[in-house]
């Protein structure tokens, strides 16, 4: 077996429009052929996110004839291909006893703090409950301004968001090549980039011209595996449109990999570490303090304290009642909710909010320890 497939735990495969459709219509035997690589890979243990192209492509002829142009046509023809999409994708798992479940993402929701939370939280219930998340561009609500332009970035961003392994970028190339194979007779296939250099991204075309369903090119996929990368999660640009491509990869079908240094924890913590400004501060009892270092979340029962006016999704110092920073975290409530909730148990914090909110103050995921003095 392919080795990052076989070791993978969390994986995000990525298809794109062409792959999901042909004439307005969804492949109806291509997807089934992929609900079964990915059962596969279910069955197997391995957590699996799908981000799919192909609303708008297939919904376009409920529009009007030709490509839509204009961003309310692509809108509308998103709003109408959605429910075909999950339709077509349903019918292909449901042999499978995997239930779908769909997510429609803005930008904001993988690069706000507070969606991020509340997006990663959602897709992590539906991988608990034995569920495929299903991700989608929200193309019916997205602006000029805030639009991925292609699904390989958000894709990669749920790899990022998920603490993804593996980043599969399945499309209508398999790989990377020195030219454009079309255009370059001598083109040479790269199978293996150990550093993503700009070498490498010279190598990279635009659009394929030749294809007017994706708005996306090799450049898109070389730009969602720098994100990839950075967070510890290794990519492979492959073929997907013969049958069962995920099978095809298992038994060594042509690809670019393009590895990583990192871990998904260690990129993780290397995030947390360099990246947030703390809001403000939560103190902790001693007890809470010993489990925190020891890999456990912050509780609301061990919370004594909390200073700053912070928001839910701030970062935020996590300190000893000696006044020294044991950790530094991002928090699932906001300083208010803390206060209200501190020293109580699940329950009873439950009670007080009004709501069910997460179990943890500060998940363990979210926690990076300070150095012990």
């Amino acid at each position: 077996m392919n080795a990052p497939l076989q070791t993978a735990r969390r994986i995000v495969i990525k298809v794109g429009s062409a792959l999901i459709s042909e004439d307005g219509a969804p492949r109806s035997a291509w997807i089934e052929s992929l609900a079964a690589d990915i059962a596969a890979l279910s069955k197997d243990g391995k957590d699996v996110l799908l981000v799919s192209s192909g609303a708008i492509a297939l919904g376009r002829s409920t529009v009007g004839p030709g490509k839509p142009r204009r961003l309310e046509e692509k809108q509308a023809a998103a709003a109408f291909g959605q429910p075909r999409l999950i339709r077509a994708l349903e019918a292909a798992f449901a042999p499978h006893d995997l239930p779908v479940a769909q997510s429609l993402i803005t930008l904001d929701d993988t690069e706000t703090r507070r969606r991020w939370l509340n997006a990663r939280a959602t897709l992590d219930m539906i991988l608990s409950a034995g569920g495929l998340p299903v991700i989608n561009e929200n193309d019916t609500v997205a602006t000029d301004e805030i639009r991925y332009g292609d699904n390989d970035r958000l894709a990669a961003r749920v790899a990022q968001m998920m603490k993804a392994d593996l980043l599969i970028l399945l499309s209508d190339v398999d790989g990377l090549y020195t030219g454009d194979p079309r255009r370059v007779a001598d083109a040479r296939h790269v199978p293996f980039i150990q550093e993503l250099s700009r070498e490498y991204e010279a190598m990279a075309g635009a659009a394929n011209p030749h294809d007017d369903l994706g708005s996306g090119g090799m450049a898109t996929k070389l730009e969602a595996a720098k994100i990839a990368i950075v967070a510890g999660c290794t990519t492979m640009i492959a073929d997907g449109r013969a049958n069962h491509p995920i099978g095809a990869l298992q038994t060594g079908a042509r690809h670019t990999l393009i590895s990583t240094r990192l871990t998904p924890a260690a990129a993780r913590l290397q995030w947390l570490t360099s990246n947030l400004k703390p809001e403000g501060q939560i103190l902790v009892d001693g007890g809470a303090a010993k489990a925190i270092r020891e890999g456990a979340s912050l509780l609301p029962v061990g919370v004594t304290g909390v200073e700053g006016g912070f928001d839910r999704g701030a970062a935020v110092d996590i300190t000893h009642p000696t006044g020294i920073v044991i950790a530094k975290g991002v928090t699932a409530y906001s300083a208010r909710d803390i206060a209200a909730i501190r020293g109580l148990h699940s329950d009873a914090a439950s009670e007080m909010l009004g709501y069910r909110g997460r179990p943890a103050v500060v998940h363990r995921d979210d926690i990076v320890l300070a150095p012990q003095t």
